[in-house]
């Protein structure tokens, strides 16, 4: 756990800043979906605009190769929180395992991508960014020294996800991939929003509010998990020769 430890005191500093009576500190958190680390990033129009096949395929290959399973991150993360939360991240796991239907499964459709992409991920073939980012989110879920920060990085993955996702869905239905080829990332771009607002009100709000110390725990979460996808956005910019704007710009 050494490398949690280090990312840690990197950010030590920006979460000092962080509030922790609830509204403010709920009012911070979905500020990330704006002004967090790797938000507005210009890989994502330009995979949706520009991207070859070779080049969608690539960025996949990496992205399916780092992918941890959500659904087996948030099944360890639930261990002994609190009822109302505990319920949420049920909820939440049942709709990553399809509400008990086979096709339904949310794995099953990435993997439905991977096969109609003919990708073959490997980890000898993996950016370390994309295995960092893979190994940061079974950390915080495996250990639950961790829990608070499990929380945080999942809750900012559903926070922040479904405008990269709806990107990527642009791009593999312009690259003429099928509807079975793209659907997890068009259930994504919507899912997520409901996912999203769900976890604010129904494991956020009662956590901080009834132990705000752990608010600043659920931030680490959060910084570490977009300072990950920080990364490895900034590497597959420089493997495609794509540039970044500024903030500002970007948005």
């Amino acid at each position: 756990m050494a490398c949690i430890e280090h990312e840690r005191d990197s950010i030590r500093d920006q979460i000092a800043e962080v509030p922790t009576q609830v509204d403010a500190f709920v009012d911070w958190f979905e500020s990330l979906r704006q002004d967090g680390p790797g938000q507005g990033d210009t890989l994502f129009p330009w995979l949706a605009e520009q991207a070859s096949l070779p080049q969608m395929r690539w960025f996949l290959t990496q992205e399916v190769a780092g992918e941890a399973g959500f659904d087996d991150l948030v099944a360890l993360t639930q261990l002994g929180l609190p009822d109302q939360a505990k319920l949420e991240l049920a909820r939440n796991y049942w709709d990553e395992m399809g509400r008990g239907r086979l096709e339904g499964m949310h794995g099953l459709m990435l993997r439905n991508t991977a096969v109609e992409l003919k990708l073959s991920p490997r980890i000898d073939s993996t950016v370390w960014e994309a295995l960092a980012l893979a190994n940061t989110m079974l950390a915080l879920a495996s250990s639950r020294r961790y829990a608070y920060q499990s929380i945080g990085a999942l809750g900012v993955v559903e926070l922040t996800a479904p405008t990269r996702v709806d990107k990527v869905c642009e791009g593999l239905r312009r690259l003429g991939l099928s509807m079975k080829g793209y659907r997890y990332f068009q259930l994504h771009a919507g899912l997520d929003l409901k996912h999203s607002e769900d976890w604010n009100r129904e494991v956020l709000r009662p956590l901080v509010q009834a132990d705000s110390d752990c608010a600043k725990l659920i931030a680490e979460g959060a910084l570490l998990r977009l300072r990950c996808g920080e990364r490895c956005f900034e590497r597959y910019r420089r493997e495609f020769g794509v540039g970044q704007l500024s903030h500002q710009q970007a948005a």
